[in-house]
This record gives C-alpha cells, structure tokens and sequence, in this order.
C-alpha cells in the first residue's frame, strides 16, 4: 500500500478533506478514544523554524494517541548539512511511526518524502500550511453549524495582506478543495504566484469552489463569511518592517475593513498576531474573532490526520483502523 503524506493541501480529495474533518470533530469531543501511536510509537517533530502552536498542538497530540513526542529542535540534528535528506529519512523510519517537519523550502519536505516508508507531515514551509488551514476549516466549520448556516461549500472567505506568502497559498487551495468562495487582496507584486492560482482554480472547477484575486481590499471583503489575514513581516523579513508596514497598510483588518463584510463575518488569525499591524486590536480580541478556536484547533485536526495517515498508510491495527472509519463518518 502507499504510504500517504501531507506536503501540501491537496494531498488530500476533497471527500478526503471532509472525512479528516469529520474525524477530528469527533477527537474534539472524544480526545482519547483513539490511540494510533499506543504502545508507545516515537512521532519525530522536527523544527527548522521556532515555533509555540505547531510545537505545543503536535506534541499533545501525539501523547493524546499513544504516543510519544522526539522534538528535535534547530542545531540538534545533522539533517540536510552533515547528512542527506533521502540517509536522514531512511535512518528515521526504521525507528519512528511519523516524520513531522516544519522548515523553509519546499523541495526538502518532498525529498523526504520520497524516501521515507513512514507517513511526512508538512508543519509549515515556505510555501504551504496545510495544518494550519485544516484548523481554520474546521473552525469556520464550527462557527457555520452554531449559527445555522450549512457546511463549508459556497462559504465566502476573504483573505488581506501578503498576498504571496504560505498563509494564502494555503486558503487559495484548502479553501477551493472545501467549495469555498475565496478571495485573495493583496498589493502589486505580493499576490499569489500563477502555478497556485492555476491549481486553485482547477480544484474549485471540480468542487464548485471560486477563486479572487484583486488588489482591492473592499472588493474581496463584501459580504464575505470569513476574514482572514497573516503577519505582515515573516521569519527573515525583519530588516522590511517599516516598508512592509507602509505597503500593506491598506490592507489592515480594521473596523472599518469589518463593515464591508458580512455582519456576523468571522475573524481568523493563524498567530502570532501584532496588534496595530495586519489586525487591529478591537477586531482581534473582539466578538467575531474566532482565534482562540482556531489555534485550540490545531490540536484536533493534527490527531486526526496523524490518526488517518497511518490507517490509509495501512500502518495502524485494525481497532484503529474501524475507530478511524467511524469517527470520519459522523
């Protein structure tokens, strides 16, 4: 059988995509009930970036499920300088159930990948999210049932800011794997690259999704569902700050960015957050932010897409197995 992987966000269907969100609602409400890594099995979470929420929500989560957490931490291994990618997977998955990476380029996920006979969890790169927005699906899906509004598909989302970072890329491709109307703003030269928005649109052509990408922050805000922004200044852009300040001020999440959408719009915020910046602090820590679900979020989804990458990697015994056929069903 093989062995599944999460690089980026279609490496899961779009059926696919519903069912590990069926699974972690249901690890939500029942978070032991499924115990993928008892015994224990070793999970490998390794960071090339600092990290609280992907550090915090992977290592609980593995505990939740049996099992127990390697944080290897920046400086702690010889990955990728004294030793390969493809020598560094084949040492790993002789000895652990999952590999978790969080790092910069792309490509070093997929190396790794390739070589591995464990399941890779892409936990953040350069160039994708997908955690992240598994959570944030989950979230918006949470905030849809409580106020009577169906699922995700048809759902609109508007995204503000750097429009050309990992954190858009993502809601441009989970968001069109969901049916979602997306919409991406963002400033001349910070939009998505073509090859994304080409992969976007071709996945919401399949699903009834709808992708927007404008350099209009009030176009893609009315009557949107969901609003959504990122950090302005990423790892390694520091020495930016000030004129990425000034470029994107336009597309800060204010008041009145808020009065464009729709009334009971939801606010998402992967953190860390800069009040002042991206978001405003009324907007933030006011009635439609939604950011403490989503970052608690992470936790859940994680589980359930560890949970369901070992059974569809026919790497889990077979109570996991029909646990995990029953939860992605509800």
């Amino acid at each position: 059988m093989t062995v599944r992987h999460m690089l980026t966000d279609l490496d899961l269907a779009p059926d696919e995509l519903h069912r590990v969100l069926n699974l972690a609602a249901h690890l939500k409400a029942h978070p032991y009930r499924i115990r993928a890594l008892q015994g224990p099995q070793t999970a490998a979470v390794i960071f090339d970036k600092t990290s609280t929420r992907t550090r915090v929500s992977f290592a609980a989560g593995i505990a939740a499920l049996g099992g127990s957490p390697l944080i290897i931490n920046p400086g702690e291994a010889q990955l990728g300088h004294k030793e390969s990618i493809a020598d560094t997977a084949r040492v790993m998955d002789r000895q652990v159930g999952l590999i978790i990476w969080r790092t910069y380029q792309q490509h070093r996920l997929q190396e790794m990948a390739e070589h591995s006979r464990v399941p890779v969890i892409n936990a953040l790169s350069d160039d994708y999210h997908p955690c992240q927005l598994l959570a944030d699906l989950l979230t918006v899906r949470e905030h849809l049932s409580a106020t009577g509004r169906g699922g995700l598909p048809g759902t609109s989302l508007a995204y503000l800011g750097d429009a050309a970072n990992n954190m858009a890329n993502s809601y441009l491709l989970a968001g069109a794997n969901a049916g979602m109307d997306v919409r991406i703003a963002g400033p001349d030269g910070h939009l998505p690259q073509q090859r994304i928005i080409t992969e976007a649109e071709q996945r919401a052509a399949a699903t009834g999704g709808r992708i927007t990408i404008t350099t209009d922050p009030a176009a893609a805000l009315q009557g949107a569902d969901v609003v959504a922004t990122d950090t302005w200044v990423s790892m390694g852009q520091e020495e930016q700050k000030d004129e990425r300040m000034r470029l994107f001020g336009d597309y800060q999440v204010n008041a009145e960015a808020m009065d464009h959408a729709a009334a009971d719009a939801a606010v998402l915020h992967c953190l860390p957050a800069y009040r002042g910046a991206e978001v405003t602090a009324e907007v933030i820590d006011g009635p439609q932010s939604l950011v403490w679900d989503e970052a608690e979020n992470r936790l859940h989804v994680q589980k359930a897409l560890m949970a369901w990458l070992l059974v569809e990697s026919d790497l889990a015994d077979e109570q996991t197995v029909q646990l995990v056929r029953d939860g992605e069903r509800r």
